[in-house]
């Protein structure tokens, strides 16, 4: 039988091939292996808020059925409608006036008009997205990127929301220490506990104070308490920031009182006035879906134990937030005409930088002209030069309006008209 052919043993590979496949390998970069996404810490508390105030309006609905909220929403009509508006211009314009002071007390330029614009479609932004915060937060980053100063555009704005947290944290103490409500015992056992805890720590405060040395006495504490000094109470900022502090207060509870009317209750004032209290701190929880949530169930149980009915008070509650998103509709009027403004006029084209390319022999001694053969040679360059900047600029302005007419309101640049999504913030 003929013998089987062996199997061939491949044998060492040319030189010239080892290394071409050497060099492939050292221009190969490894493969790193997939980096995890993280999820965003602040995007998973705003969905975490939503899903809470959710489930506080469905509890409280499925406890005391629709009835009663159907009926207070039926009952809104147009005088309640231009109540709403009146009272929300009122309070959004002093809003805007306590703003621009709080700016002006850390040296940033605001005007009172574009403020006002501005703090409206804040507001519209607030309560139509989730969170609650993302239009103060849009318009923080809008005011210190036109001022040149984000840091200090976004403390004015925190300054500024800090000083009506303080009138309703003032106003509401005295209203339920003395005005009847379900909380008065408590108000009253607590009152003094507090007093002494808050006379405690500012001692401990000074007294570290003082026995700092005078090196350290320049930190990043003291720097911003004397920023929040001057923009809320210097003497040029500090009377119309508590004035208009006050005003705004006073129109978040006349907008109570007309929502409790319009619901069909028929308690005096002085009675609604401690709930309406409760029912403004309790909207500042960053738990609710655009508003919605804590306000409903606080009220829910204030209206219950002053024995005005909790389906009552979630039906007052929710009329309360249907009014002030009425009042807040002027802030839609201002974004969509910033944003037809951006598509009609385009952002504006950025200057064309000098040419670097010019050679050293071509530019004249200062104070001497080229003359002859050389100055026809300049006047060329000079038309190319501009030529080529003249059509970069063309492209420039057609590839911006370009982007602005594919644009949408809700965009992730932040330019007039163009707020920022809540992924962007």
């Amino acid at each position: 039988m003929p013998a089987e052919p062996a199997c061939a043993v491949p044998g060492p590979a040319p030189a010239h091939t080892r290394v071409a496949q050497a060099l492939r390998a050292d221009a190969t970069p490894p493969q790193a292996p997939p980096t995890p996404r993280r999820r965003d810490p602040r995007a998973l508390r705003t969905h975490v808020g939503t899903l809470v105030g959710a489930g506080i309006l469905g509890a409280l609905l499925w406890r005391l059925g629709t009835g009663a909220l159907l009926d207070g929403l039926r009952r809104i009509d147009t005088v309640s409608v231009l109540a709403a508006l009146v009272i929300g211009g009122v309070t959004t314009v002093c809003s805007a006036w306590r703003w621009q002071l709080v700016a002006r007390g850390l040296r940033l330029r605001l005007p009172l008009g574009p403020a006002v614009a501005d703090y409206y479609r804040a507001l519209f932004l607030n309560a139509a997205l989730p969170g609650g915060i993302l239009g103060d937060v849009h318009r923080a980053v809008r005011h210190g990127q036109s001022a040149g100063d984000v840091r200090r555009g976004v403390k004015a704005v925190v300054l500024e929301r800090v000083a009506g947290q303080i009138a309703l944290a003032v106003a509401g103490a005295a209203v339920l220490l003395t005005l009847p409500s379900p909380v008065r015992a408590e108000v009253r056992a607590f009152a003094p506990l507090a007093v002494a805890a808050a006379a405690g720590a500012l001692a401990v405060v000074l007294a570290v104070r003082m026995n700092r040395p005078p090196a350290r006495r320049h930190g990043a504490l003291r720097r911003a308490l004397g920023e929040a000094r001057r923009g809320l109470a210097s003497r040029r900022s500090g009377p119309g920031v508590a004035l208009s502090s006050a005003v705004v207060l006073a129109g978040h509870l006349v907008m109570f009182v007309v929502a409790a009317r319009v619901a069909g209750s028929a308690a005096p004032v002085a009675v609604l006035l401690p709930l309406a209290v409760l029912a403004l701190l309790a909207m500042g929880l960053p738990l609710n879906v655009g508003g919605f949530g804590p306000r409903e169930g606080v009220t829910a149980w204030a209206f219950g134990a002053a024995a005005l009915g909790a389906d009552t008070g979630v039906a007052v509650a929710v009329v309360y937030g249907v009014l002030s998103f009425v009042a807040s509709l002027p802030g839609a009027v201002v974004l969509l005409l910033r944003w037809y403004e951006t598509l009609r006029t385009g952002p504006a084209a950025p200057a064309p930088a000098p040419s670097a390319t010019a050679a050293p022999d071509d530019r004249p001694p200062t104070g001497a002209a080229p003359t002859g053969p050389g100055r026809q040679a300049a006047a060329g360059r000079g038309q190319s030069r501009s030529g080529a900047g003249l059509s970069s600029l063309t492209y420039e302005s057609k590839d911006s309006a370009r982007l602005a007419s594919s644009s949408f309101p809700f965009s992730a640049e932040p330019r007039e008209g163009r707020p920022m999504t809540p992924d962007s913030v």
